[in-house]
């Protein structure tokens, strides 16, 4: 798949709330994901990455809302925009708008992603 079938395969499967199903896909088993909410954290590897989303499920009390935009595609890098309006179990309502890069290797999986708030 070219970089830009990738950033829409993403996107799709964001729209359909088909996390497990992206990361299967599209992603390579040792990815590295940064969050920079707060403390910049890095994980590495698919477990890593697992936990880190069954932790973000736990805090969430509902997720109201969830849009994501459409891909900037460059050569081998892409980036989007995603806006959620959740309510946390400690903190309550919140609207977050984030904007995730990602990195394509040379056979067209996901092998980095970075999310700035």
């Amino acid at each position: 798949m070219t970089t830009k079938e990738i950033a829409n395969r993403l996107v799709e499967f964001n729209k359909k709330k088909e996390y497990q199903t992206a990361y299967t896909e599209l992603f390579v088993d040792d990815v590295v994901s940064i969050e920079n909410w707060g403390e910049r954290e890095e994980y590495k590897g698919m477990d890593a990455v697992k936990a880190k989303g069954e932790k973000w499920e736990a805090m969430l009390e509902e997720m109201h809302e969830m849009k994501v935009s459409e891909p900037l595609v460059a050569d081998k890098s892409f980036a989007v925009t995603y806006f959620m309006d959740v309510t946390m179990k400690e903190g309550g309502r919140m609207q977050m708008t984030e904007l995730a890069i990602y990195k394509v290797n040379e056979e067209g999986k996901i092998y980095f992603e970075e999310f700035l708030g």
